[in-house]
């Protein structure tokens, strides 16, 4: 092993970076596993012999200690040394092993560890609802009572499934352990697998004399009612949860969570962009080309801003910190009023003659007075 290049063993450069050095290693256990390789007794002790020299440079390289030492010494510098593995696997550690073969966590659960602890009562499932908002409601933030139906704690028995004056006993099946553990041998050894008690449901206990209001569940369907604060600058889709406010739990089990999805209701006339709120706000022609101070709806009220003379159909007036509050630290954003310029369709002969005349002073043509009137009494017979 001496002369052995880690990296090479891997197929990696010396700049690999973490991930690159692990996703070589899954790679090539998987190809080198036993099972995949059906030859003669010679070859499958070469590839076992390979498989070892694999998990020992992935135990150097992928430890950041014990990859400074070998890079700067070499394999007889690394201080890391084989640990006995009985497995022969130089230390790489079984749950990077199983992690390869197996997508993650490993025949004996969580981090590889095998159990032998109680699983205990499982939880009690998420609950979700939908709480409408008016629009002013999603941006400035409210309280709002929600009411659900769920599985609540039930109180004759107070969660444990027994009937009163009885308590569960060790489930017989699993002896308390709330698992059933399955031992099986294979070319890594012996391998551990592990699933719920189906008798207990992982509780670890079995009641005998069920509690006649539950029947045994340790909890029973009713209406809860929660005040929920709604903070300020959600949008419409978000989703609130809350923690331990869904379903109580089978026999004393954690309760679940409970998830609000918010439904915004539009605004007659502001829209939102974003953290900024937007409004159209209508000018005269008269209005526009000579400025004009105009009324617009923000969530606080109506307020005034000002449209400059000369003002062009589309232009943006703003008005700071009217918009909608960030959720993850202070200030607003903006409202922006779009100006526009609307045309007159139902001019009297006295404002028609004062246009013409203003398009005459500004050399502007424009349609004959006895073509607009033909034109009008067309329109009207068809």
């Amino acid at each position: 092993m001496a002369g052995e290049d880690y990296y090479a063993l891997l197929g990696v450069g010396r700049t690999a970076t973490d991930d690159e050095i692990k996703r070589a290693y899954r790679k090539l256990a998987r190809d080198l596993h036993p099972d995949r390789h059906a030859g003669s007794p010679a070859d499958a002790e070469a590839n076992e012999e390979r498989f070892k020299l694999v998990n020992r440079a992935y135990e150097v390289l992928k430890d950041p200690e014990k990859r400074r030492q070998y890079d700067m010494f070499g394999p007889d510098g690394e201080r890391a040394g084989a640990t006995g593995d009985p497995f022969g696997f130089g230390g790489a550690g079984l749950g990077d092993i199983f992690d390869a073969f197996f997508g993650g966590g490993g025949p004996f659960g969580a981090g590889g560890r095998a159990g032998g602890r109680r699983a205990g009562p499982p939880p009690g499932e998420n609950v979700e609802a939908i709480v409408d908002l008016d629009f002013a409601e999603a941006v400035l933030g409210a309280s709002k009572d929600v009411s659900v139906r769920t599985l609540a704690t039930c109180q004759t028995c107070s969660g444990t499934g027994a009937r009163p004056g009885t308590t569960p006993v060790t489930c017989s099946t699993c002896n308390g352990a709330g698992e059933l553990r399955r031992v099986r041998q294979s070319l890594l050894g012996q391998m551990v697998t592990s699933s719920p008690c189906p008798r207990c449901g992982g509780s670890g206990e079995e009641v005998p004399s069920p509690c006649p209001d539950c029947r045994g569940q340790g909890r029973h369907m009713e209406e809860r009612s929660y005040t929920v604060e709604v903070p300020a600058g959600v949008d419409d889709g978000s989703t609130l949860r809350l923690t331990g406010r869904g379903a109580a739990g089978v026999r004393g089990g954690p309760p679940g969570d409970l998830y609000l999805h918010l439904r915004v209701h539009p605004h007659p006339v502001l829209s939102r962009d974003g953290y900024d709120l937007r409004a159209t706000v209508p000018a005269s022609m008269a209005q526009a080309a000579l400025g004009a101070h105009l009324s617009v709806e923000t969530l606080e009220g109506p307020e005034q801003l000002e449209v400059p003379a000369g003002c062009p159909n589309g232009h943006e007036v703003r008005l700071r910190g009217r918009g909608v509050p960030h959720l993850q630290r202070r200030g607003r954003g903006d409202l922006v009023a779009t100006i526009e310029v609307q045309t007159p369709t139902d001019l009297t002969p006295a404002q028609e003659d004062l246009l013409r005349r203003f398009a005459a002073e500004r050399g502007e043509e424009v349609v004959p007075a006895e073509a607009g009137f033909l034109s009008r009494i067309r329109s009207a017979f068809k």
